[in-house]
């Protein structure tokens, strides 16, 4: 008996000692449904009696060589709007406004054109500096045929005729020319043909090289100097009759074909 009375102690101290659950139907924070319908209820009731606040008056400040925003100035001066269509509607048309004027200013002053397939086309603007002669209308309206008669009669007078004159011809005293030696010879770059003395070659061919633009001018000028057989300033240390790593490959190419 003693054993059931503890027991039930036990099993009492235990429930004291539970958390109490909170309802579930009453929502997190929120109380319960039903109180909630009823503010929205009263929520809705009280906007559908209240009339808008009034639209902030829209600024008649101007865009940088535009015109005031007339269209926008003219609904903010309007009675109060009481709808939200009205209210959308004014919005609407002020956007529109700032668009149009925005899109006057970055086209440089000119209205925007618009597209419309009911607008009439635009007019034709003639540039200055273009010809209008394929223009018959345009002719017509700034010459007669008398004046066209004299002016054809002005660009004869000063025209010109430029005869042609014969193409100098060499005398023969410029110069050894390369291309005949290059024709002249059948060995190829770097065979020796033509002794050569070798004290300081390398230092001589480097400095006397980088003296001339191009390997053209060295080889024109190694062969006025005496070459190929005579090597005054170095420009061909291997004996090859070829200066300055001149090449006469093309020139053999070109006679060939």
């Amino acid at each position: 008996m003693m054993r059931v009375f503890l027991s039930t102690l036990a099993l009492l101290a235990m429930a004291a000692c539970a958390p109490e659950v909170p309802d579930s139907g009453a929502g997190v924070g929120f109380g319960s449904y039903e109180s909630y319908a009823e503010r929205q209820a009263a929520r809705e009731a009280k906007l559908a009696g209240a009339a808008l606040p009034a639209p902030t008056a829209v600024s008649t400040e101007t865009l940088s060589g535009t015109a005031p925003l007339g269209g926008a100035t003219a609904l903010a001066s309007a009675a109060p709007i009481g709808t939200a269509e009205a209210l959308a509607s004014t919005e609407s048309a002020a956007a529109q406004d700032v668009a149009a004027a925005t899109a006057l200013a970055l086209n440089s002053g000119r209205p925007v054109l618009d597209a419309s397939p009911s607008n009439p086309a635009p007019a034709v603007v003639n540039a200055a500096g273009i010809s209008e002669e394929t223009n018959f209308d345009a002719v017509s309206a700034q010459r007669s045929i008398q004046d066209d008669a004299a002016r054809r009669e002005t660009l004869r007078s000063q025209y010109q005729v430029v005869q042609p004159t014969a193409v100098p011809t060499r005398n023969g005293a410029s110069g050894p020319n390369i291309v005949d030696y290059a024709l002249s010879t059948t060995h190829a770059v770097g065979t020796g043909m033509y002794s050569r003395l070798k004290l300081a070659a390398g230092q001589r061919y480097d400095r006397n090289c980088a003296k001339y633009p191009s390997a053209d001018l060295a080889q024109q000028d190694f062969l006025l100097r005496g070459g190929p057989k005579t090597d005054r300033m170095g420009l061909d240390p291997d004996g090859d009759g070829f200066a300055c790593s001149w090449d006469p490959s093309p020139f053999r190419r070109a006679r060939s074909g």
